[in-house]
């Protein structure tokens, strides 16, 4: 993940361009444990600009506790979103190769997927019903 291109994003999307440190540490959290695409996603628009620095360049300014984006910053944000992604040379995907089963792989017992709690809630479901008929049964 680029640090510098979340703040961006993450300021851009408040109304003013300004966030507390608080709001943007928490949203900054949220954006860096999201998952690879936002990570990916963040890496490719840095790339497009090389030796992006948010505060020398003026693009972000720290205020009364907080930061803001700057009218350039939010350019520069819009900028590295318009910018086509580059196209890439696509090989196709290489082809599994197929192995076939050996008899030895055939006859292996399969182990037991059923999740304890179920197997539990299975038991106590079988002594219930059978104090059930017991007790329908005197």
């Amino acid at each position: 993940m680029n640090f510098q291109v979340t703040v961006l994003k993450v300021l851009v999307s408040y109304p003013d361009g300004f966030a507390a440190m608080a709001d943007l540490k928490r949203d900054v959290a949220i954006l860096a444990t999201s998952g690879r695409d936002w990570a990916e996603r963040t890496k490719r628009l840095a790339a497009r600009v090389p030796g992006l620095d948010i505060f020398s360049q003026g693009l972000v300014e720290r205020l009364n506790g907080g930061w803001c984006i700057t009218d350039k910053g939010r350019s520069v944000l819009e900028n590295m979103e318009a910018q086509p992604a580059p196209v890439l040379a696509m090989e196709p995907p290489p082809v599994p190769s197929v192995e076939e089963p050996t008899p030895a792989t055939t006859l292996t017992p399969m182990p037991s997927i059923m999740p304890v709690r179920r197997k539990r809630e299975r038991k106590r479901h079988r002594r219930e019903s059978v104090r059930q008929r017991r007790a329908s049964a005197s």
